[in-house]
């Protein structure tokens, strides 16, 4: 989608500060496509949070990090020369199809290790709310990361 919104995921530059009510207003804009999505395309009678819809499923970096940013949470970033310079939500494709990582990383120095495990759990409980299954996993050097699917409530 060159040219339209993006959701942040964490490895782009870091969000406008002027325009925060701007990126606001198209966040809020694509979550309510993506439910009107669920709705069209949902269960008779289903809540459209109780599932992804099939874009989301083949697209799950973008649907997840539309749901972390819609949350509040905030992406990470890097500069022009790709040195990380915030704290925050990386989201990169899983190992599976249709799956997601969430890291939570931040400038060396800033911290973000040490708040790695409660800002994992921030965005894992507004991914469930939203439908989608995230489960805390240790990897090298103990770092926390959580793997993202959709769930599949009543299959």
């Amino acid at each position: 989608m060159s040219g339209g919104f993006e959701a942040a995921t964490g490895d782009g530059p870091p969000l406008p500060g002027p325009d925060a009510e701007q990126r606001s207003r198209e966040v809020r804009a694509a979550v309510e496509g993506l439910r009107q999505i669920r709705r069209v395309t949902g269960r008779q009678g289903e809540d459209p949070a109780a599932r992804p819809a099939e874009w989301e499923r083949r697209q799950p970096v973008r649907a997840v990090a539309l749901v972390l940013e819609a949350a509040g949470q905030p992406p990470s970033a890097l500069d022009a020369s790709g040195t990380r310079v915030a704290s925050g939500y990386r989201v990169t494709p899983g190992d599976r199809p249709g799956t997601a990582v969430v890291e939570w990383l931040g400038p060396p120095g800033s911290g973000a290790g040490h708040e790695e495990e409660a800002a994992l759990g921030a965005c894992a409980a507004a991914l469930e709310r939203f439908g989608w299954d995230a489960l805390l996993y240790r990897g090298p050097r103990r770092h926390r990361f959580l793997e993202v699917e959709p769930a599949d409530p009543g299959s």
